[in-house]
């Protein structure tokens, strides 16, 4: 590995026992890749290179128990560099860090820590305090780990707060969502049945109004074409009913014109004449038959009654 880039250089050459020195290399970047291939390398000195980030994968080197990125140019460290939790020993002195990830609570076995020469935040420098002896360096990296595990703590209620709201806005938006639904159900539920109850009232309206044509056609045709009944003889047909029509008026005609004649010759002066004379004696003799019958008639009776 050329210092450089980092290729061409044996690793193996340089592993001592467990501990793997890459100082003073010139690196711009770490041979993530080969120091995977060297689990035995659990201490590794990367001290006064020209590294200025460490890529994510280099979290994946769990092995390390002792780490030396001092005198780098480091302005930050992976988001996951919390997942090296073998790591005891760490140094990170003149870099160009200000903060720390949060996942650097989850060290738990980490007993050392420099962080002197860095633009670091004030509280955190703060907490980290001087590095100048190994009392102080241990003391560093309890108060590290307790300070950044609160800072992880609060994140975590925070991301719970945050799903917490979240959570009831959801339900918040789903309790309206089915109300608003309840109330689109209600409203086309209530339109179903006035549109139901509205046709009712068209199919009754419909119905009586063709029980009323039924009627009144009904009626109408009773009283034009009266049918036929088998207790009724039948009806003459008409011109037979105009001709006894006929026959009547002129018999009561000549009935009447006999009265007149009867009255005129036994009434007036012309019961002398010999046409009135003819008359009377003929109506004379009819009325003598007529009383001869109503005799026979009260005999007959009577015989019969005894």
């Amino acid at each position: 590995m050329s210092r450089g880039s980092g290729k061409g250089l044996s690793l193996k050459d340089k592993l001592d026992g467990n501990e793997l020195d890459l100082s003073l290399c010139d690196l711009n970047e770490v041979p993530v890749r080969e120091l995977a291939a060297l689990p035995k390398a659990t201490v590794l000195d990367l001290s006064c290179n020209n590294l200025i980030s460490l890529p994510s994968d280099f979290c994946s080197l769990m092995h390390l128990v002792k780490l030396d990125l001092s005198k780098n140019r480091l302005q930050q460290l992976p988001l996951d560099f919390g997942r090296l939790v073998n790591l005891q020993h760490l140094d990170l002195l003149n870099n160009r860090l200000v903060t720390l990830p949060v996942s650097f609570a989850q060290l738990k076995n980490l007993k050392w820590l420099d962080l002197k020469d860095n633009p670091l935040d004030p509280v955190l420098a703060k907490v980290a305090g001087d590095c100048l002896d190994e009392k102080q360096c241990k003391q560093a990296a309890v108060k590290v780990l307790q300070h950044m595990k609160a800072i992880q703590s609060e994140q975590d209620r925070q991301r719970q707060r945050k799903l917490q709201a979240e959570r009831e806005m959801e339900k918040k938006r789903e309790a309206e969502q089915r109300a608003k639904e309840a109330l689109e159900r209600e409203l086309r539920k209530r339109e179903k049945a006035e549109e139901k109850e509205r046709r009712r009232r068209e199919y009754d309206a419909q119905k009586a109004a063709k029980q009323e044509m039924e009627k009144k056609t009904k009626k109408e045709t009773v009283h034009t074409r009266k049918p036929a009944s088998s207790s009724r003889p039948p009806q003459p047909p008409r011109h037979k009913a105009s001709w006894s029509r006929s026959v009547l008026r002129v018999l009561l005609f000549v009935l009447f014109c006999i009265l007149c004649a009867l009255a005129a010759c036994k009434l007036t002066e012309l019961q002398h004449q010999p046409l009135c004379i003819s008359v009377n004696t003929l109506y004379e003799d009819v009325v003598a038959a007529l009383q001869n019958h109503k005799t026979l008639q009260n005999m007959l009776q009577h015989n019969s009654h005894q």
